[in-house]
């Protein structure tokens, strides 16, 4: 399998425990490290719709994922930004 598409698979695999209930146990047993991986992430968007759907109805579905996991990605994208400016990265060729 290519890299993206196991990205894309523990996303969805963490949406789908979270939707069912199974990855707040799996979140307390393992602490930290259950939450930083692609599995958190998809816990984290899915989290996300559910206080969305509870609070706009449907319409949570579309706008809930993203105001959860706006901060992580923001973040991702600040800090990989500086890292690039400190460490100069080169493209290969």
């Amino acid at each position: 399998m290519m890299p993206g598409r196991i990205m894309v698979l523990l996303v969805c695999l963490g949406a789908v425990l979270s939707f069912f209930g199974l990855y707040e146990p799996f979140l307390e047993f393992a602490g930290a490290g259950a939450s930083v991986p692609l599995l958190g992430f998809g816990h984290v968007l899915m989290d996300g719709v559910k206080e969305a759907v509870d609070e706009n109805g449907f319409l949570g579905v579309f706008q809930g994922g993203f105001k959860a996991g706006a901060l992580g990605t923001a973040a991702a994208l600040i800090f990989g930004y500086i890292a690039s400016l400190i460490f100069n990265p080169k493209s290969r060729s």
